[in-house]
């Protein structure tokens, strides 16, 4: 007998537990499926250590729900970070932290969390995805829902279900980086972004092999202080296992390379690698063809907000190919911008909903869009409106009213503007 859920949440990264906790506490029964073996995604799986999009650039926190409770309880265990501002304004946190706090919100909430958990099919009548198989060591178990979240990163259970999809923007993603965590280094030590991107560059210059990028966030962590770096760009087709692999061998060799570099550095001579990724910070994959798409300029020139279900506070961050310098494009007034929640729904898909990076925008606007912190935002809304969709009047993926979901994540601590 197939395990029928009102919600299946595909994904535990930032969005999925978002959207598990926001569909639970909306009052549906809740499964979220993660592959890996802890929730957190890119946070705990990536070495993502950084949220970003939770604040303007002058500081004012817009992105609460969910995320402020995750933020609570990284400070309870003192593993976060103030906000720092790097080129945008972002929190550094330790990801052992973020298994913990993700684990126990997704338990007091009442959300069925399966993890070791590959979801390799999904069955679809008419314009609904009705049930997905997945695969663990014992073998492949069924579950059934009303409604689906699609928050894995790749939109993979978009696209198993027979989802419209498109793969990048204009026949283009942005390039993804292995996040290296180097340890042995004082806190005191004269290292920083600016030190050790020059050293990087003159390294490269003078031939040393293995080197692609030089730039890129370095900031310190919390608990350990560790340095955390964004230097190891790789090109790479995101839904290929064998392009995959080959870029995140390519991103280790670059890790020793720096490692190589920073022990030239003073205060860096006894610095070792603590761990690179395990996987590759992917930036864009899939996106979920949404009922409606935001733009750049939407993003760049935010209007009335009367009808958002989620905000996003990062600029236009586009990485546009490995060792290629950084495109940055700030926010104009408030500094945030409102997400509608047909941004978020399939197109095709009535039952489908999308969270984090997978969700509908264009090349800008998805380049702001597919960080952490707003991750959380889109999740804790898909989720809501997945949970209303699923016990609605009119069956599973009825349309919910825009008013009905503001006013629930409202309920659940989000802020959102009228």
């Amino acid at each position: 007998m197939i395990d029928h859920y009102d919600v299946i949440v595909a994904g535990g990264g930032s969005a999925g537990i978002a959207a598990a906790i926001g569909a639970r506490r909306a009052g549906a029964r809740v499964l979220l499926i993660e592959r890996g073996p802890c929730l957190g995604g890119a946070a705990t799986l990536r070495n993502v250590v950084t949220y970003c999009g939770l604040y303007t650039q002058d500081l004012k926190q817009v992105v609460f729900g969910v995320a402020e409770e995750m933020l609570a309880g990284l400070r309870e265990l003192g593993a976060v970070t103030e906000p720092r501002k790097f080129m945008a304004v972002a929190v550094v946190f330790d990801p052992e932290g973020v298994k913990r706090v993700a684990d126990e919100l997704c338990e007091r909430a009442g959300v069925d969390v399966l993890l070791h958990s590959h979801i390799c099919a999904a069955a679809r009548e008419g314009d609904r995805i009705i049930g997905v198989q997945v695969a663990d060591h014992s073998g492949i178990h069924e579950y059934g829902a009303d409604t689906f979240v699609d928050a894995t990163g790749e939109a993979d259970l978009a696209h198993l279900g027979g989802a419209e999809v498109r793969y990048g923007n204009d026949g283009k993603v942005l390039n993804g980086t292995l996040g290296v965590r180097f340890g042995g280094i004082p806190a005191d030590a004269p290292i920083t972004r600016a030190s050790v991107s020059a050293a990087l560059r003159a390294a490269k210059a003078a031939g040393m092999p293995g080197l692609t990028g030089t730039s890129g966030l370095i900031a310190r962590m919390p608990v350990s202080e560790d340095l955390i770096t964004y230097i190891a760009d790789e090109e790479y087709d995101a839904r290929s296992a064998a392009d995959t692999s080959r870029a995140e061998r390519g991103g280790r060799g670059q890790a020793q390379a720096c490692l190589r570099v920073i022990r030239t550095m003073p205060g860096g001579g006894s610095a070792y690698i603590v761990s690179t990724g395990p996987e590759l910070g992917t930036r864009e994959s899939r996106h979920v063809i949404g009922r409606s798409q935001l733009t750049e300029k939407e993003v760049l020139e935010p209007g009335p907000m009367g009808e958002a279900v989620a905000l996003g506070a990062w600029p236009i961050e586009s990485h546009p190919g490995p060792g290629m310098p950084l495109e940055w494009i700030h926010l104009g007034e408030p500094g945030y911008y409102g997400i509608p929640l047909d941004v978020l729904r399939s197109r095709n898909t009535a039952n489908l909903f999308a969270a984090g990076r997978t969700v509908d925008g264009d090349r800008g606007a998805g380049a702001s869009m597919r960080v952490m912190g707003t991750a959380f935002a889109t999740g804790q809304a898909a989720g809501v409106a997945a949970a209303f969709a699923a016990g609605g009047a009119g069956g599973a993926g009825a349309d919910v009213e825009t008013a009905v979901v503001r006013r629930e994540l409202e309920r659940q601590g989000a802020w959102l503007p009228g």
